[in-house]
């Protein structure tokens, strides 16, 4: 295994293992804990926990692991590729999809579909589970996403998301209507406290996270809304909206599928309603920006024609 080594600068003294190794390597934060947890992220010569408190000076290392036996197998699943070079991919991901292995989720995943259209060529910072995936979006939420078939493309593109340059936008359709027709919601979001399966905002220890709202269309009970994503956390738009007492359509996870429209068109919804539209960021190679418009998908148009007629 190849060894990379880094020494803590003063900016990070104090900082947890995680964090300083996720910016000294330029990886994602989760991907430095999984490899802390693994073992091939080690401190001052010594596996110890992500929660570590580093010092100026400490030493870390990180031994890169070979993409070979992933624990995703290549299956042959349709998946529409909007854009393709050799650094990276972008994929628009339908409803319903897995973005990467987990329990209960092991085939037919997105990871999967890219590792046999792809033939391999992702990069393989995020370990087996997750070769090339930047960012993920939830099963039930569909839209764009950015790949990387390369580690330097990946950890380019991950200081994008980290710095917020990396531009994301959503549609979706809330219930009701929020009191402003554009604003920003501004709220830690964190494990829920009494359910670990969910997130919650407005948690104390949670991460910031930033949401800016735009009306676009008002309906009777519910309203199209555009959604811009200043940081990435787990559920993010779904927690934010929700705390503003306007859940999105058909997310009954967080309070979602009570009214009788939601309950009448559940077989079209199946989950939020909630779909990555646009995508722009620098490409890490070229450097030239490029921005993508997925449109919406065909269900989400089946529902904005359904409340129309209502």
């Amino acid at each position: 295994m190849e060894k990379k080594t880094v020494t803590v600068t003063y900016e990070l003294d104090g900082a947890r293992l995680d964090a300083a190794a996720a910016e000294l390597f330029g990886i994602t934060r989760n991907a430095a804990s999984q490899m802390i947890e693994d073992g091939v992220l080690t401190l001052c010569g010594s596996a110890a926990k992500k929660n570590t408190r580093v010092k100026e000076n400490d030493v870390l290392e990180m031994f890169e692991r070979e993409l070979k036996k992933p624990d995703a197998e290549p299956e042959d699943i349709p998946v529409k590729i909007v854009y393709e070079d050799d650094a990276l991919a972008v994929v628009d991901k339908p409803k319903g999809m897995v973005v990467h292995p987990a329990p209960g989720n092991y085939g037919g995943t997105l990871v999967s579909a890219l590792l046999y259209h792809m033939k391999g060529r992702l990069s393989g910072i995020n370990g087996v589970e997750r070769p090339g995936i930047v960012h993920r979006i939830d099963k039930d939420t569909s839209g764009l996403l950015i790949v990387a078939k390369t580690d330097e493309a990946h950890i380019k593109l991950a200081e994008q998301i980290k710095d917020h340059s990396f531009m994301r936008k959503y549609e979706g359709i809330i219930v009701g209507r929020m009191k402003e027709e554009r604003g920003t919601v501004n709220k830690t979001v964190g494990r829920n406290p009494k359910d670990r399966k969910k997130m919650a905002a407005g948690i104390p220890d949670g991460r910031d996270a930033v949401t800016d709202y735009e009306l676009i269309e008002a309906y009777s009970g519910f309203s199209r809304m555009l959604f811009t994503l200043h940081t990435g956390r787990t559920h993010q738009i779904r927690v934010h909206m929700s705390s503003c007492g306007h859940p999105l359509m058909g997310d009954t996870v967080y309070g979602g599928g009570n009214t009788a429209f939601e309950k009448r068109h559940a077989d079209i919804l199946q989950g939020q309603c909630l779909h990555a539209r646009y995508i722009g960021f620098v490409h890490p190679i070229t450097k030239e920006y490029m921005e993508f418009d997925a449109g919406v998908p065909e269900y989400f148009n089946k529902i904005i024609k359904l409340l129309k007629n209502v």
